[in-house]
């Protein structure tokens, strides 16, 4: 079924709910929905409603089809949309599933006034991506759209608009995208991008579709920041008080993960500022830590704060490490490159070395913690392995010492999301959900949470710190009664290797673990808790390990980093 989504979706004015509209789209027979798919789909929308059903839809979908659409994380389209701020009108031209202008959209009972009657506009070269986010903004906003299918820089859909802000996660790096035929296209009013410039196309498409004083945010790759090939294109643009901020973000803020991106912060402007500056704003260091991704609350918050100081004053004291404003007569040179990195200026050497001290402290900590937690030999290996009677996790849950839940697709809560990332490195609830009116499965304390892809023995008990998180997708809960099985236990006999392997079925691409099948010994409480306590104590000393590793690997960057730039002496 998830497969054949967009086919089913391929002509949606037929039965969109009310304010949508698409531009005509010819639906190839081939492409026709079918009716055992309309029929699923419609026994699934009687069950969950039609949003939950759409969004678990799409949602398989994306997961079958990994490497086919690039997406914008959630946290991001949010940072994106609030630096825009609140607009009525809202372009985005590469409209992909449709994540920004979900993020531009209210979501409250009563928009604010500068949004009451928002109009959203959507394109995107893909037909089916068109029509998918037609769809997904009709059933989750109020606002009116309209979605087209079209090259935007060959064939504009909305040539006529000017909008209060624009959207927009553009395709990067693309050499076929019109630099032959649309050579005097009156877009270019800051230069005639180069054919290695295909960025620079769409930033001069966003500021041709914004009205005077409309502001438009742009994912960028680094590379538009520097590139020879664009210079007089950026000259002009920061020369002309277009181009307001550029923001380096995190690595693995977005695809390409391996990359830190950029944001581009422009205005159209209404009047020539008297004496322009532009921000520069670096946050990479809230990369975060492992899988989970950054550290978004705070990206958010540094990102806004400067952003807002800025935008009210004009300029941004220097806030070392971290931004500045500068004159645009200071970037004008011969290269005019715009990263943030080149012209921040760096923590001050009693910052550097008091934050190289406090890690110093925290890793000897650390590695006398790891040093007291490291387990006790084993016992005698000549003694027999004991052999127990077994039992499973589906006949525990059948028997009700167990409670099986699994992750959902979405949910009406505002509430951060254990993440199976978060599950595999030990971090904390770093995910979001997409709204829907879908129940989200939320932690205790004492439950037991299990990734059921990838084929590792992982099992992670939800203590204080995790407890209210939402469950997220490709995990499932354990909930046992404690009066009759101790989750430590439970858990540590879950990550056995063995036991892993023989619950697991293998696909082309990937392993799935059956739960229901892992198995675990019939033991008394008393029993249970003794195991249970040890298991508890290598889960310590597992996690003092790897917080070593990350200390390590911080102390380790940071002297280097000190003793290249002089804030660290040899002695």
């Amino acid at each position: 079924m998830a497969s054949a989504l967009p086919s089913a979706f391929a002509s949606p004015s037929a039965f969109a709910p009310p304010g949508f509209s698409s531009a005509p789209t010819e639906v190839r027979p081939s492409l026709l929905p079918s009716t055992p798919l309309l029929r699923g789909a419609a026994e699934l929308a009687s069950e969950l409603g039609a949003r939950q059903t759409f969004e678990f839809l799409l949602g398989r979908h994306l997961d079958a089809n990994p490497r086919q659409y690039t997406l914008t994380p959630a946290d991001l389209a949010g940072l994106m949309a609030d630096l825009a701020g609140p607009a009525r009108t809202v372009l985005d031209p590469a409209c992909g599933t449709g994540a920004l202008l979900r993020a531009a959209a209210p979501d409250g009972p009563a928009p604010r006034p500068e949004q009451a009657d928002q109009r959203l506009h959507a394109q995107d070269a893909v037909p089916d991506l068109a029509a998918l986010t037609g769809l997904r903004l009709a059933l989750h906003t109020r606002a009116g759209t309209r979605a087209a299918a079209g090259d935007t820089l060959r064939a504009d859909a909305f040539p006529e608009l000017r909008a209060d802000a624009v959207l927009c996660h553009p395709p990067f790096n693309e050499r076929n995208w019109g630099h032959d035929e649309l050579a005097y296209d009156a877009r270019w009013e800051y230069g005639f991008p180069a054919r290695t410039e295909s960025e620079l196309a769409w930033v001069q498409h966003a500021l041709a579709r914004l009205r005077d004083g409309g502001t438009a945010v742009l994912l960028m790759p680094p590379a538009a920041a520097s590139r020879r090939s664009g210079r007089r294109v950026r000259a002009d643009l920061l020369r002309r008080g277009a181009l307001r901020a550029v923001v380096a973000l995190p690595v693995g803020a977005a695809p390409p993960y391996n990359i830190a991106l950029h944001l581009w912060v422009l205005r159209r402007p209404d009047k020539a500022p008297a004496q322009p500056e532009v921000l520069l704003a670096d946050v990479g260091q809230f990369a975060g830590e492992g899988r989970g991704g950054p550290d978004w609350r705070a990206v958010r918050d540094a990102v806004l704060d400067a952003w807002r100081d800025f935008d009210g004053a004009g300029r941004l004291d220097e806030r070392p490490g971290l931004a500045r404003s500068l004159p645009v007569i200071a970037l004008l040179d011969d290269d005019v490159d715009l990263s943030p990195a080149r012209h921040l200026p760096p923590p001050t050497a009693a910052d550097g070395a008091g934050r190289l001290t406090d890690v110093r402290e925290r890793l000897g900590e650390t590695l006398r913690l790891a040093a007291d937690l490291t387990p006790a030999p084993a016992h005698d290996p000549a003694q027999p392995a004991p052999r127990w009677p077994l039992t499973t996790v589906g006949e525990l849950v059948r028997g009700g010492a167990l409670v099986v839940r699994t992750g959902t697709h979405g949910g009406h809560a505002r509430v951060p999301v254990l993440t199976d990332h978060d599950v595999l490195s030990g971090t904390g609830p770093s995910g979001t959900l997409p709204e829907s009116d879908e129940e989200p499965v939320l932690t205790e304390p004492g439950d037991v949470v299990v990734p059921v892809l990838g084929g590792g023995s992982v099992a992670r008990v939800v203590d204080d710190a995790t407890a209210g998180a939402a469950l997220g997708r490709n995990l499932v809960l354990l909930r046992p009664d404690q009066a009759a099985l101790d989750p430590w236990f439970l858990a540590g006999f879950l990550r056995g290797t063995a036991n892993n392997r023989q619950a697991s079925s293998y696909a082309s691409t990937a392993t799935r673990l059956d739960v229901r099948r892992l198995q675990l010994p019939r033991l008394p409480l008393d029993a249970q808790h003794r195991y249970g306590a040890r298991f508890r104590a290598l889960d310590e000393f597992d996690r003092a390990l790897k917080r070593a590793g990350r200390l390590g690997d911080q102390l380790v960057r940071g002297m280097y980093d000190g003793l290249t730039d002089g804030s660290v002496a040899p002695d």
